[in-house]
């Protein structure tokens, strides 16, 4: 039965890879296969319908609230003119010289990459990054992976991330912020190097420049400053996307009390008084909007988990894993490694897809720790944050910048790939 649903499991990924269902119903049929196929049954104690999509729709609660949360928060950044005006001073100070300006550019998105990932976090910093870089000669395919590096180097720190993990491989948030905190070093190297090497290899390229902002003088009104005239933030307001990182990782506070933290502080330091209803619930209603599509994703991947925790499926599943596992770290490193491309295109070790139930059945089987098991899963997950052409932040970077998703792959891989590298070098040297 182990070989019928790992075969389940490989139709469930073509169905992803070919589009033919969206992933998220993918992963929930596939859930409910794997669960007939491990003989649950209908109702009752380790059920299709109790177990696996009553108590597995909302295992992930958590970090659902977190996304909305990081949601509001980034929606908040972008109405108030936070992420606008980083970006903005960034590109001031670095003026024509290529490298200062996409340097900026990066850590700009590392700091957004912090409170919200996927697409979002792309569009606040490359609104106006990728066109400010382009304008100085910075190409457009490292333009757009400037933006994404830059988030990779802020998803150790993305806080709904940490809930994820936390709540999916059933570990505390301590342990999962310590490995974030290993990882984070390898993907700020790898990301300067992208920036360092790429910008100086290709040389400038000067394609089209930023549209000159328009004066308030031309219609007769005089400006009250330089600030009111391009919409900056206040200075002291732009430490609001470090605020939640600062409390969650230096006061070791709660993931969703850090991020609530953030929100206020966004909305008090930029908004009157008698704006802040309004603006809070036109943020929150927009964050929604933004969270809606990882909402359901990791409902199918609470669904999932809960199907590949089934005993059946742990009794089917465990000698086929464990014969394919490697235990010695040297082979564990070089095997995963070279894996690594399964993490693109929806692929099977794609922790936000088939890869979560992976990491499940790796888990219940008692195959590997499960903080080794979060060492894998996030080592690939700096994969597909960057690199995967499927991914909402690499086609919106790419198409953005003017190039395809395809190209940026091509540029980015190898240095994600050594991120990959060093996760899973930490993970055998320390868990194994």
């Amino acid at each position: 039965m182990g070989v019928v649903i790992l075969l389940v499991m490989a139709a469930g990924v073509a169905l992803m890879l070919t589009r033919r269902l969206p992933t998220a119903f993918a992963l929930a049929l596939l859930a409910v296969a794997i669960a007939f196929l491990a003989g649950a049954p209908f109702t009752g104690k380790n059920s299709v319908l109790d177990t696996v999509l009553q108590e597995g729709a909302p295992a992930l609660a958590a970090t659902m609230i977190a996304i909305i949360l990081g949601s509001w928060l980034g929606k908040l950044l972008d109405e108030t003119g936070i992420a606008s005006t980083l970006v903005r001073k960034i590109v001031e100070f670095g003026g024509d010289r290529p490298t200062v300006v996409a340097l900026g550019v990066l850590a700009v998105s590392a700091l957004v990459g912090t409170v919200t990932g996927s697409a979002p976090a792309a569009m606040l910093a490359g609104i106006i990054g990728i066109p400010a870089m382009i304008a100085v000669g910075v190409p457009k395919v490292t333009a757009a992976g400037t933006v994404l590096m830059g988030i990779a180097v802020g998803i150790p720190f993305e806080l709904p991330l940490w809930q994820f993990f936390s709540t999916a491989l059933e570990l505390p948030i301590p342990t999962v912020r310590g490995f974030m905190v290993k990882l984070f070093p390898f993907a700020l190297a790898a990301a300067l190097a992208f920036v360092l090497v790429e910008t100086r290899r290709r040389g400038t390229e000067h394609a089209w420049s930023l549209k000159a902002v328009d004066s308030p003088g031309s219609s007769g009104a005089k400006p009250r400053s330089r600030r009111a005239e391009l919409g900056d933030a206040p200075w002291y307001a732009l430490l609001a996307p470090a605020v939640p990182l600062v409390l969650a990782l230096g006061f070791e506070l709660a993931i969703i009390p850090s991020l609530l933290a953030g929100v206020l502080y966004a909305l008090v330091t930029t908004t009157r008084p008698g704006g802040m209803n309004k603006r809070l619930l036109r943020t929150l209603y927009g964050g929604f909007e933004v969270a809606a599509p990882p909402l359901v994703l990791f409902i199918s991947i609470g669904i999932l988990l809960a199907a590949v925790k089934l005993p059946g499926a742990v009794d089917a599943l465990e000698p086929l894993v464990k014969a394919v596992s490697p235990h010695n770290p040297v082979v564990f490193v070089l095997v995963f490694t070279l894996l690594v491309p399964l993490c693109l295109y929806r692929g099977p070790l794609n922790v936000f897809g088939l890869g979560a139930g992976i990491a499940g059945v790796l888990i219940a089987t008692g195959i590997y720790p499960a903080v080794a098991v979060l060492g894998m899963a996030t080592s690939y997950n700096q994969v597909f944050g960057v690199a995967d052409p499927t991914s909402t932040q690499t086609v919106w970077s790419a198409q953005y910048a003017g190039v395809s998703p395809q190209q940026v792959m091509v540029r980015t891989l190898p240095y994600v790939w050594a991120v990959a590298l060093g996760g899973l070098c930490v993970t055998a040297a320390t868990y194994l």
